[in-house]
């Protein structure tokens, strides 16, 4: 066989791979589209019998939706608001000074995002009941932040350093603080950067289940990640229907965050030329 062959054998089979991995992320889609306009839907990926919006109509209630919808989004907005800011003033030490503490410093963070969350959470929850922070927004929120800054604090130093140092400089030289070179000059121009960091930590937030589910008490704090428990029954018993179309508004808010800052995701840093003459 010739080496053309060989070549094109690989490149067949690699695609014919890539293939039956998309389509294996794409079937759960599929049956969550499907589900949630079937009136009789099932486990089975399938064509509906019959086109309905009655599941839609079921579940978008204040109790079951809005509510819960409501409260995801003030716990994990606020969370990755708060994770962002305490990320870019804690990774623009880290980049634009050099200390022999820096790489033992980064190395902890990074040991940091793989300790495993219910690990901690045991001796979280009894902190929290000590200091009244159980069953509070607030608390939760300081929670989620905290367990998002070690990942969110390495990324966005990688992040700074690809903006020049010359930039900054030429603040000072005006003389502007470093608060104002950050806040002016660093953090504009690393805008996919910071949009890159606020994607990864509200979608960590947003399907978290365990965090909400320990830290608050009441069910009427509960976001849409815990309340989804709520359509699978006792005895096996499942409204499929219902929880597809569920599925299909909690991801909504998601879709809709990444759809806004696509253009800047993809946009680069645009720095060409900026630190010449």
């Amino acid at each position: 066989m010739s080496s053309i062959s060989r070549r094109s054998t690989r490149r067949l089979a690699a695609d014919l791979g890539l293939l039956a991995v998309a389509l294996a992320f794409a079937l759960p889609l599929v049956w969550v589209v499907l589900s949630s306009l079937d009136p009789h839907a099932d486990l089975r990926v399938k064509a509906p019998d019959g086109l309905t919006l009655g599941n839609f109509d079921d579940i978008l209630t204040p109790d079951i939706t809005f509510t819960p919808l409501l409260n995801s989004l003030i716990l994990c907005g606020g969370a990755t608001a708060l994770t962002v800011a305490c990320a870019a003033l804690a990774a623009y030490p880290l980049s634009r000074f050099r200390s022999r503490f820096n790489r033992p410093f980064l190395l902890s963070i990074l040991f940091a995002t793989s300790l495993p969350i219910t690990a901690i959470m045991v001796p979280v929850y009894a902190l929290f009941v000590q200091v009244n922070l159980i069953d509070t927004l607030q608390g939760t929120i300081l929670f989620f932040a905290a367990s998002q800054l070690p990942f969110a604090i390495w990324l966005m130093k990688n992040f700074m350093d690809g903006v020049p140092k010359e930039l900054e400089e030429a603040a000072w030289t005006d003389g502007a603080s470093s608060f104002q070179s950050l806040a002016r000059i660093v953090l504009p121009l690393m805008g996919p950067g910071v949009a890159v960091v606020t994607v990864f930590c509200f979608v960590m937030m947003w399907g978290n289940f365990f965090v909400p589910f320990m830290l608050l008490l009441t069910p009427d704090q509960m976001p849409a990640s815990v309340s989804i428990n709520e359509f699978f029954g006792n005895r096996g018993m499942v409204a499929y229907g219902q929880l597809a179309a569920f599925s299909v508004v909690y991801s909504t808010p998601v879709i809709l965050l990444y759809v806004l800052i696509a253009r800047r995701l993809g946009g680069g840093f645009a720095l060409g030329g900026a630190v010449k003459g």
